[in-house]
Order: structure tokens, then sequence, then C-alpha cells
């Protein structure tokens, strides 16, 4: 790690440990980012942004354990970077002391490969090129049907991040990453009902993403399908979730297998170690070295060497998401899944996470389920990780004699997230990566789905 960044990393460690930091991190993030949306033909806003940041961390020794303190800054001028650390390790010093607290005690990250975050020849595409994809995708989504009317608008973002992290162990290290996103949300209407629906695509690469016309088509297909939609009985039938909704029952399995929850007993799951708590199909994947991935990274927020970690192996609970921290809180080691902003400590979570695919597609689990749901939006919270219990509000179609019969709207789908994921009977192969978090579609033999 050379330049201008080691500059400010060093004089921060160097600082805190004179004003009597036992250990000491520091975390520079630099970025550079662009943003626009297009509605119709008119250009609603253009952002373009640079930040940079400053995060150190201090622990200073006592009696019953570690003090620590984090603070951050913008101002990089060498006065304000050692006013900041001596300040850090006097905050330090009036707090509690944790037993927990502590760098990582494990060897850090010296292997640091290409993990193919970003192509070089991004940085000479201007504003002028997502503008023109932006553009590309409305005009896509407008001209699909004559029922498509109007949209929220298609929006194009690009961004490009430097990171630098040092310790007072010795660690050094600094890698770039970009990422490129392009999003449409089209209008339907029809016979005085109107619905809305979304695509996008995210990647490392501008090469990578969909191409703005399919983008725009898929949407304008999704809210489409949408019109005409109405409530149903209420029923306990078979729960197809789709490419866009599944990824959200893994959000909520993270939420449950993490250190921290684990540790304050915020999980239903934090006493299932070594449990079978799926269907034996089901398989979940963190990758942090994952080529390419929106989620990776050579080390994590503590230095610590990013690695694939297998969550739940054949439907058994098989590991938890650590930091430093909370692996010493549950008697674990890091598994390189801490995460880092400059203004906080590090805290657990994912990487890149996935459920493994399974065979076929979602067509093929529709036309397998005799009467069901597809859902294709969830909206709002509903989920409760002490207990597991699971209700929220839902859109899509519903399926009769293994075919969409019409679109459902108003919805209320309930259960518990362990009997949901012990109740997974089919998983499709058609995993698509939209966030860090991807899942293939899947169902769930049996869920209650609250209607009129």
């Amino acid at each position: 790690m050379t330049g201008p960044a080691t500059d400010v990393i060093e004089r921060a460690l160097e600082r805190a440990q004179r004003a009597g930091a036992e250990a000491s991190d520091a975390l520079l993030v630099e970025s550079n980012s662009l943003e626009t949306r297009v509605r119709g033909e008119e250009i609603e806003f253009v952002k373009q942004a640079r930040e940079r940041s400053l995060g150190i961390r201090a622990l200073v020794r006592r009696p019953d354990g570690l003090s620590s303190a984090v603070t951050s800054t913008s101002d990089l001028a060498p006065d304000a970077v050692d006013r900041m650390a001596e300040e850090t390790v006097a905050l330090a010093r009036a707090t509690a002391p944790d037993p927990a607290a502590g760098l990582p005690e494990e060897p850090f990250a010296t292997d640091l490969p290409d993990l193919e975050l970003l192509d070089a020849a991004d940085r000479n595409v201007g504003i002028e090129r997502r503008i023109a994809d932006a553009r590309d995708a409305e005009r896509a989504a407008r001209g699909a049907d004559p029922r498509i009317d109007n949209s929220e608008g298609s929006q194009a973002g690009t961004g490009f991040a430097r990171v630098a992290l040092g310790d007072s162990r010795g660690f050094r290290g600094t890698y770039e990453s970009a990422s490129h996103s392009l999003f449409s949300e089209p209008i339907a209407r029809a016979n005085g009902a109107m619905q809305r629906d979304y695509w996008m695509t995210s990647a490392r690469t501008l090469a990578a993403l969909e191409a703005p016309d399919s983008v725009g088509r898929r949407a304008a297909a999704r809210a489409l399908r949408r019109l005409g939609a109405k409530r149903v009985a209420t029923a306990r039938v078979p729960v197809v979730f789709d490419p866009v909704t599944a990824p959200s029952l893994l959000g909520h399995l993270v939420a449950c297998v993490t250190g921290y929850a684990v540790y304050r007993r915020t999980s239903f799951l934090a006493e299932r170690m070594g449990d079978a708590v799926a269907s034996q199909r089901v398989t979940v994947v963190d990758d942090g070295r994952l080529p390419g991935g929106l989620g990776s990274r050579p080390f994590d927020g503590e230095g610590q060497p990013t690695r694939r970690t297998e969550v739940v192996t054949g439907g058994r609970l098989s590991s938890w998401l650590l930091d430093s921290y909370s692996g010493r809180k549950v008697g674990g080691r890091s598994t390189g899944n801490a995460t880092r902003y400059p203004g906080g400590a590090p805290s657990a979570g994912p990487t890149n996470l996935w459920l493994e695919p399974g065979e076929g597609t979602l067509e093929d689990l529709v036309a397998e389920t005799e009467r069901g749901l597809l859902v294709t939006e969830l909206i709002g919270p509903g989920f409760h990780p002490a207990t597991g219990d699971y209700s929220r509000g839902a859109a899509g179609l519903w399926i009769e004699n293994g075919e969409i019969a019409h679109p459902v709207e108003e919805i209320t789908i309930a259960g518990n997230l362990g009997e949901m994921l012990l109740n997974v009977d089919r998983i499709a192969d058609d995993l698509v990566w939209l966030g860090r978090v991807a899942s293939p579609s899947l169902r769930v033999s049996s869920m209650t789905v609250a209607g009129e």
C-alpha cells in the first residue's frame, strides 16, 4: 500500500499509539459516484459526488478489558488527523471496558487476489453514456405496449471506490472496486386500474450489465402482468418465490446467523448449530472471494482474509457469520465477515450470499404447482428474528392447475421462517444477482395466504 492513502493511515496509527492506544486501526474510503434518472425523455436529475472519509478506532487497556472508541472525519489534513487520533484515544478512555473488545487474534490477510472488481476502461465512461442507458431502458419500457403510459423513471448509476485499511498489528491493505446499475419502473394502466413494477441489473463492470432495452422490456412485462389484479380467498397453499422476492428469505436468515444476533439471543437459531434447520435441498453459501461478486473483497473490515463459508449445508446449520468480536462472544473465530464503515465499529454481515440452485425453471415450478401463489412483490417488514414468525404483504400471480390464472394483490403471506425453510420442496436454477444476496426461484410447500 503506497501513496497518499498510506500516509494518512500511517499517521493516524502512529498518533493513536503515541496518545496511549494499546491497539488501533484506521480505514480510509474514497469514492466517486454519478447517478441519473430519466422519465420519458426528460432528465429528472444528475448527481455527481466525490467523498472521502477516515475512520480511526482506538483501544485502550483497562483492568477489566479494552475500552474502544471510533471517530471519523473527512478532513485529511495532517493536523486534523493528529487531532482526531488523540480525541479517539481520549474517548476510548472514557468508555466502559469490554473483555471481548480488541483487534483480531487470527493472522491477517496476506494474499490479496484480483477479484475482478472493476474494469479500468469504465473510468472513461462519462455521464452521457449513463444518461443514454437510462433513456434506452425508458424507451424500451414505454414502447413495449400501449398500456405502458407512464413511469416512475429509469435510473442509472456508476460508482468507484478505493478502500485502504491498516492496523497496529502490521496489516496494510488496499483495493479498488466499482459498481454499476440500471433500473426501470414503468406504470401500466387499463380499465381505470394502474400497476407498476420494475426490473434492474447490477454488476462490477459496465459490460456485465444486462442491455438497457432488455431491462426496460422486462420491467414492462412485469408491470403488465399485474393488470386486473384481485384478492383471493384465504387459503393454505404452496407459495413460489421468484428470483426478485426469494432473496428476502435469505436476508431474514442472515439476520438470524450473524454472531451478534446469536450472542444476544435475538435469533431463533441461536441454539441450533449443527441441527437440521431447512430442507435437505437447501445449501446456503457466503463467499467474499467470488470473482466479480457485488460483495467481494480481498479482506474484510478487520483485515481478515475473506473466504467461502457454507452457512447451511444440505439443510443443516453449519456456520455463523462472524467478525472477531462476535466470534469471541460465541466462542468461535472470525469467518472474515466483518463489515466496516469509517464512522462505525466492525460488525458481522454477508459478502456474496446465495442459495445453491436446483434444477428447472420458474415456469417448471409453476407447472408443478396444482394451486398456489407465485409471489412477485413483498411489502413492508414482518419478520421477527427471535421467534421466526413471518407475515408480509404481497402481490403476485395465482396458480390454478399448474398455470397462471390471474394476478393478485392486497394479500398477506404468513408462516414461520423455520417451518418455511424445512418446507422448501423445490428450487429452480435461475439464480440472478440483483444485489449481494441472491436466490433462484423456490417453492415452500405450504403457507397461509390471507385475502378476503
